[in-house]
């Protein structure tokens, strides 16, 4: 086994984490108590779970801060993710605690400090899980806090907590939500590969073509998103009126034909970028001893620079991939539905957990959506 503890650029970080995770247990509270789930709650401030998380998140923080042995890293983890767990069990019990006697509307949500707590563990559980495996332990660390969480909600020990509450009441509409999401994700990177791939290979060629395709991709970018996505449908309209025969194949002005079209636009930027600096990758030389045994320039592309450039390829498409979670999101502004409906719709309710629910799931898609591609790639967990 190969303990690989943080060199001394990264050093601090494990002990930096440590810190806020005891100073939030100790300092801010974790839970709050609100009579619904629209008024801001009460804070309420830590109990014994929060400080023996707080102790372990130190003591995790110091085994990483020792020698290169192979238990220290393990220890570490273990620790880490122990602490997640009754921090997390803590939490639900002390809602449950909170609501007895209560009126059926009331809510105990989460506080900042048991945000911050949770926040700091999972970043001190991937910190030793990158101990012990330096090139999937992020994944790895992932995958165990997921497992734990899991396990303690099906126990039963989170139905206390205001977002289970708020699930419990959408959860056929989250599931859909989640569906419809990963359509317009999809289909919006889809779209931006089919556009991007010319673009990319013009780029190649050095003259006004790749000077006007990168200030068209460019350009774009600087465009506000609302901006964007209401000039579509302006467009869109405008263009349904002119030629009202579109309609019968599925084309509207609000929905996901604008949402997918202005997700793709933002995409190209960066495929574009990598997909050129892919095909550019393979060495001159490389390129000229292809072009001397006879290879024409289709063969070339094919069996030279597209398996030269794989890893930068593929980046490009891991980060575009990342983007169009993110930016489905706004898909909820022109009627797209996805998880961005959630979202807008909590925030025009001022309902924190309906917020949360909307995107808690997109930061899990991205997520997920990165670590996929990575191990295509053969990069490990670091972020692009």
């Amino acid at each position: 086994m190969i303990v690989d503890i943080p060199n001394r650029s990264t050093a601090w970080l494990p002990a930096a984490m440590a810190v806020l995770a005891a100073a939030a247990l100790t300092g801010l509270p974790f839970l709050t108590l609100a009579p619904n789930r629209l008024v801001p709650g009460v804070p309420v401030g830590t109990g014994l779970a929060g400080a023996v998380a707080g102790a372990l998140a130190v003591g995790s923080a110091v085994m990483l801060a020792g020698t290169a042995r192979p238990w220290r890293g393990l220890a570490a983890l273990a620790a880490a993710l122990i602490a997640w767990g009754l921090l997390l069990a803590g939490l639900g019990h002390g809602a449950a605690g909170l609501l007895a006697g209560q009126k059926p509307a009331a809510r105990a949500a989460l506080g900042s400090g048991g945000w911050l707590a949770l926040l700091a563990l999972a970043g001190l559980a991937g910190e030793a899980a990158r101990a012990v495996l330096p090139r999937r332990g992020g994944l790895a660390a992932a995958l165990l806090l997921l497992g734990l969480s899991i396990i303690i909600a099906g126990a039963g020990l989170l139905e206390s907590l205001s977002l289970a509450v708020e699930y419990r009441a959408r959860a056929g509409a989250v599931a859909g939500a989640i569906v419809q999401h990963l359509g317009l994700a999809s289909a919006s990177l889809l779209i931006a590969l089919v556009v991007s791939v010319p673009l990319a290979l013009l780029r190649l060629r050095d003259g006004p073509a790749a000077r006007l395709v990168d200030g068209l991709v460019s350009g774009i970018q600087v465009v506000p998103a609302l901006a964007l996505f209401a000039a579509l449908v302006a467009g869109l309209s405008g263009l349904l009126a002119l030629v009202p025969a579109l309609r019968s194949l599925g084309l509207s002005a609000i929905g996901p034909v604008p949402a997918v079209i202005g997700t793709a636009a933002y995409l190209c930027l960066p495929l574009v970028s990598g997909l050129a600096a892919g095909l550019a990758a393979a060495d001159p030389d490389v390129l000229a001893a292809a072009r001397a045994i006879g290879l024409t320039p289709r063969e070339v592309l094919l069996r030279v620079r597209l398996p030269l450039g794989a890893p930068v390829l593929i980046g490009s498409v891991r980060v575009a991939a990342v983007q169009s979670v993110g930016l489905a999101t706004l898909g909820g502004l022109v009627g797209a539905g996805g998880l961005g409906a959630l979202v807008f719709e909590g925030m025009a309710q001022f309902a924190q957990d309906l917020i949360l629910l909307g995107a808690l799931p997109v930061i899990g898609l991205a997520l997920v959506a990165d670590a996929g591609l990575a191990l295509l790639a053969g990069t490990g967990e670091r972020p692009a």
